[in-house]
């Protein structure tokens, strides 16, 4: 059985776990040591790159060795390996020409600090936060039509009334057990959280429910975390991966470890080098201490739109983690969105925030050809500075303004 390093709150450190392994077939790239510890008889599921592409001679090897090798990462050089036990990785640590070995941490979907009851299909309603960002304002221009948007999460509920007509289709990427590989068809949500999220960036506009930020975007599931909101670092990375592969302009990632996992990291920089607009939640785990740093990974990459949360009265609540890389602010206090089976849901976190900025960069790139650098450069210089005069650990460049990013005016100060 694969050992999961459970978390009760997001809060809570998942250790990165990195050895060394000397030069592989010749090759002179050794990987940084610092000692995998040793728990004879527990498997160590971990992340193992080179410094090429996994071939056939790397998999034998690695499997010579003990390992499983349960799946390959090809973005970054990877595989996913299971190792049996601590003397295996032992062994392995004296294997030639690894770049890195490290834990395949898990992430987790960005709980609320409280949730609420789901409700039955009310009328139509523009919600607070798709309101307070301007988004309404700016659908005149753009309503974001035909941009590709990956919920990178827990599935998005394949029938809901309110998505349906924007929803285009996902893949999956949760494997029940390390033996079976994931049934790529099986995107459907099995808890809540991606559809809640989902209808965050683009519920449809009809006379039921919600509207998204961007109305008519198309959705697509990227199931990476399972029935409980948690998965491996891997798959993320898998999803990813299929984000670049298939056409997505936008991802969301309102998921999070505290563990910096350099594999994800090469991830999102490639998918960002490729002209993909990365978003993710900066984390509930605050302080309300401006001096300290909370933001998670992969919100805390240079290649990802960290964004933090803030309630109907533009305050930032304690939960929402500060930090130098928070990019900018969003609504993320109460807000209402789609649920599984139909149904709708009012809930808080900085899971919440990231979609409404993605939203917004659908209506900006539905509005015109802009790449990665120039949608974040009009995001900051147009965000409503609500903090400390400039950037600041709270709101970064401030509250996201959908109207003036995706028109260039404000008729809503």
């Amino acid at each position: 059985m694969t050992i999961k390093l459970r978390i009760i709150a997001d809060s809570l450190l998942i250790p990165v776990l990195v050895f060394g392994l000397a030069g592989f077939g010749g090759l002179a790239t050794q990987a940084v040591s610092a000692g995998l510890p040793r728990v004879v008889g527990a498997p160590e599921r971990v992340i193992i790159t080179f410094n090429h592409a996994v071939n056939e001679d790397a998999r034998t090897a690695l499997e010579n060795m003990g390992g499983r090798v349960l799946k390959e990462l090809p973005l970054v050089n990877g595989a996913v390996v299971l190792l049996p036990n601590g003397a295996a990785a032992s062994d392995i640590g004296t294997l030639a020409g690894v770049r890195s070995v490290e834990k395949d941490a898990l992430v987790f979907a960005l709980r609320p600090p409280k949730g609420g009851g789901g409700s039955t299909q009310p009328a139509e309603t523009l919600e607070w936060g798709v309101n307070r960002v301007d988004a309404d304002l700016a659908w005149a221009t753009s309503k974001g039509f035909g941009v590709n948007v990956a919920i990178i999460d827990t599935g998005i509920d394949k029938d809901h009334a309110d998505l349906i007509d924007n929803l285009k289709g996902g893949v999956n990427f949760v494997s029940k057990s390390p033996a079976k590989p994931a049934d790529p068809n099986k995107w459907d949500d099995d808890n809540g959280h991606g559809t809640h999220v989902a209808g965050i960036v683009a519920a449809v506009d009809n006379e039921i429910g919600v509207i998204g930020t961007a109305p008519e975007a198309y959705l697509w599931a990227v199931k990476v975390l399972d029935r409980n909101g948690s998965g491996y670092v891997s798959d993320v990375i898998d999803g990813i991966t299929w984000a670049m592969n298939n056409g997505m302009q936008v991802i969301n990632m309102s998921l999070g470890t505290a563990s910096d996992i350099q594999a994800m990291h090469d991830a999102v920089d490639a998918a960002y080098a490729a002209g993909v607009v990365i978003v993710a939640a900066a984390g509930n785990s605050g302080d309300g201490d401006g001096s300290t740093n909370e933001v998670i990974y992969p919100a805390k990459y240079s290649s990802v739109i960290a964004v933090a949360a803030t309630a109907v009265d533009d305050s930032t609540p304690s939960w929402s983690a500060e930090g130098e890389e928070v990019e900018l602010a969003a609504p993320g206090v109460s807000i209402r969105s789609t649920w599984n089976d139909g149904l709708y849901n009012t809930i808080s976190g900085t899971s919440m925030a990231s979609p409404h900025v993605a939203g917004v960069v659908a209506l900006m790139l539905g509005a015109g050809v802009l790449s990665p650098a120039e949608v974040r450069a009009a995001l900051q210089a147009t965000a409503d500075d609500l903090g400390a005069t400039g950037h600041d650990n709270f709101y970064g460049y401030g509250l996201v303004d959908a109207e003036e990013s995706t028109t260039g005016s404000q008729t809503n100060p």
